[in-house]
């Protein structure tokens, strides 16, 4: 790298650390380091001359400098900037004009005149043909809308496929030898991400139509949920109602085994009430915790009057475990022909199923206030036993 495109190059990067503005994140000394190296790769396999490669590398460099002055008239303003900095630097007349000459032909809708010409728009132009397309292409599209311009996916997407298809082609020998293909390859996944994207709309848009013209799948998934959140709701009733099961069971053990066969001693006479207390609603608690799990046995049968009259829930076994097949079978296909009763099959088997947990959970509502009651009342009635029981004076010894 000589003195002065070394200088060039610190010149841009200062330049733009203190004057470009933050809105552009795709016009900034990283887009201008590519523009760089393509326009390096390029003259390294073309024939230019020393002059040329010089002038060529100025303008890469300083071609987007005019962007510290907005978007608009860049070009014009870039070279203005490389006039200015150039002739501080003692540069040559007829090498400033040259730069600024291949400045102003970066215009993307101008024709490129010359062979220099042509090297820097396809350098200026080498990330569409680059592995790191797309994310120079995201940056682009966020610059236009931190500028005002938003686009959507959709529209960023056909904008770039009209670019590529066409507005934009490579000139110099190398690039249209080397470049081409791989543009190429990014055009095809442009068309990809359109055909994709096409068809995922296509495919939301069909549920849609789908779920509006069944709205018997928000009915179903009604009854699902409902269901199933019953049948969970009977589980955790039995299961609360085991665990009372259990730990009454468990009391009632320890009482028998540890405190009534000591209360035919004289001296523990006191601890009667208390722990008959204990034992009484232990026994009750138990009680209502088997009445809220115990299953109600019904007939197991049905008549043709019941079913023609939908008087009998057909989805609950205990109506029909005493039924043959083939009844049971005609009896089920009568209902599934009509999908207004289906329905009401299931609101009934629904509602059916809100009674039998309201009797559930009702008993076992009263199961753990009996429980509470009983083993406070129990323990209030052994510290009144300890406390008020005058223990017997042996005479010698004295109590305590």
């Amino acid at each position: 790298m000589t003195d002065l495109i070394k200088a060039t190059d610190d010149f841009v990067l200062q330049l733009f650390k203190e004057k470009l503005d933050d809105i552009y994140v795709y016009h900034d000394y990283t887009h201008t380091k590519r523009v760089v190296k393509s326009t390096h790769e390029i003259i390294d396999n073309s024939e230019i001359d020393v002059k040329e490669k010089e002038a060529l590398l100025l303008a890469a460099y300083l071609h987007d400098t005019g962007y510290i002055y907005g978007a608009d008239g860049h070009e014009e303003a870039s070279a203005k900037i490389a006039r200015d900095f150039l002739e501080k630097q003692q540069v040559g007349e007829e090498t400033i004009n040259l730069v600024q000459q291949l400045i102003c032909a970066t215009k993307f809708n101008d024709q490129p005149k010359g062979k220099l010409e042509e090297i820097l728009r396809d350098a200026d132009a080498s990330h569409f043909a680059k592995d790191y397309y797309f994310e120079t292409s995201e940056l682009l599209k966020k610059e236009l809308e931190l500028r005002g311009q938003p686009k959507s996916n959709k529209e960023w997407r056909k904008e770039n496929i009209t670019v590529f298809t066409e507005k934009h082609r490579y000139y110099s020998d190398y690039a249209v030898k080397n470049w081409n293909v791989k543009k190429n390859e990014n055009l095809m996944k442009l068309f990809k991400k359109k055909k994709k994207k096409t068809a995922k709309f296509k495919k939301e848009k069909l549920k849609v139509e789908l779920k509006n013209q069944s709205p018997e799948r928000a009915i179903q998934t009604l009854f699902r949920t409902t269901l199933r959140n019953h049948i969970k709701l009977s589980d955790i009733a039995d299961t609360k109602a085991n665990i009372l099961l259990s730990v009454n069971a468990i009391i009632i053990s320890l009482a028998l085994a540890n405190l009534i066969p000591k209360l035919d001693q004289i001296s523990n006479r006191h601890l009667l009430y208390p722990t008959l207390i204990l034992i009484l609603f232990s026994v009750a608690s138990i009680i209502l915790s088997i009445l809220s799990t115990r299953p109600n046995v019904t007939s197991g049968e049905f008549t043709d009057e019941q079913v023609q009259k939908r008087e009998v829930n057909l989805l609950f076994f205990g109506n029909f475990h005493k039924v043959s097949f083939e009844r049971y079978e005609k009896a089920l296909m009568s209902l599934l022909d009509n999908k207004e009763e289906v329905y009401q099959s299931l609101l009934k088997d629904l509602w059916l199923l809100g009674v039998v947990l309201n009797r559930k959970y009702s008993l076992l509502r009263w199961t753990y206030t009996i429980f509470m009651i009983g083993i406070i009342s129990s323990v209030v009635a052994f510290v009144i036993a300890f406390t008020t029981y005058e223990y017997p004076v042996v005479e010698g010894i004295i109590p305590g």
